[in-house]
């Protein structure tokens, strides 16, 4: 019922005359008209009204029809096409671009760039912020004294050159204190095993809804708050030490998780 509830409105916005009319610029408010445009498009495209390939109007068609300069629709629509929403096809017109969504299968203790690989999918990392840090919170999570050092990185990942998740994690410095010369390339989880003989066994994850923030939003590129996953994960070696603990924001329309569940041996089938 939900999906066919999608599909009628879908259908609907696809119309021209229909997505006119859900956009409803307003000039007595103080946000730009053309970020408001932006901003209802974009709402519609993670709603899945707008999906791949849909149309939309062109400039001067919807500068028209909604009394707007054209230079208003234009900043509109290449504010979208940064951002990677839209592309502009020649006499095909303006064209949703959706976000590739990943659905990694949940249950396997394994880092975003082996996660990626294993789906078809090319992993690349814009590093925004490597320290060494002393955090009492932090200190407090692994079990360490106050005095504990740990590398702090705060990574934006992306898949296929789009931004996925932006993840903040710590590492252990006294478990493993040659990640404090790591240049933070490639997977960290093989750096730990290659250059710090730190064997990994297990992992405890959460997995819980939130909406992104303002460092979130600049980092996926949405225009207000929007639905987002927030992992939450500490890794262990074989020796039971807690060597990682990361928060992970993984935006919400483009990463499903999948799990496989299997029926218990000991339990009869029910109806």
């Amino acid at each position: 019922m939900a999906e066919r509830k999608v599909e009628a409105t879908r259908n609907a916005v696809n119309d021209s005359a229909a997505f006119i009319q859900r956009l409803k610029p307003d000039s007595g408010i103080a946000e730009p008209v053309y970020r408001q445009l932006q901003r209802q498009i974009i709402q519609m495209i993670q709603a899945g009204e707008l999906g791949e390939g849909d149309s939309l109007p062109s400039e001067r068609m919807l500068a028209e029809a909604l009394r707007l300069s054209r230079t208003t629709i234009r900043r509109c629509y290449d504010e979208l096409r940064e951002q990677d929403f839209i592309s502009t096809h020649g006499r095909a017109g303006v064209i949703v671009k959706s976000p590739p969504r990943i659905n990694p299968e949940i249950g396997k203790l394994k880092g975003f760039t082996e996660e990626m690989r294993e789906i078809g999918v090319q992993p690349s990392t814009q590093l925004l912020e490597r320290r060494i840090v002393c955090d009492r919170t932090i200190a407090s999570i692994f079990n360490r004294p106050s005095t504990a050092r740990f590398l702090k990185l705060v990574r934006l990942r992306l898949g296929d050159g789009v931004p996925m998740t932006r993840e903040v994690a710590w590492y252990d410095l006294t478990l493993a204190s040659a990640l404090a010369d790591w240049d933070v390339v490639g997977s960290v989880y093989q750096f730990l095993q290659q250059h710090c003989g730190v064997i990994l066994a297990d992992g405890e994850q959460t997995i819980e809804a939130a909406m992104s923030n303002a460092e979130e939003m600049a980092a996926f590129g949405f225009a207000e708050p929007s639905p987002c996953l927030l992992l939450k994960r500490k890794t262990y070696a074989t020796t039971g030490q807690m060597v990682e603990y990361v928060e992970g924001t993984f935006r919400g329309d483009a990463y499903t998780y999948r799990i496989t569940l299997k029926m218990n041996p000991h339990m009869p089938a029910q109806p």
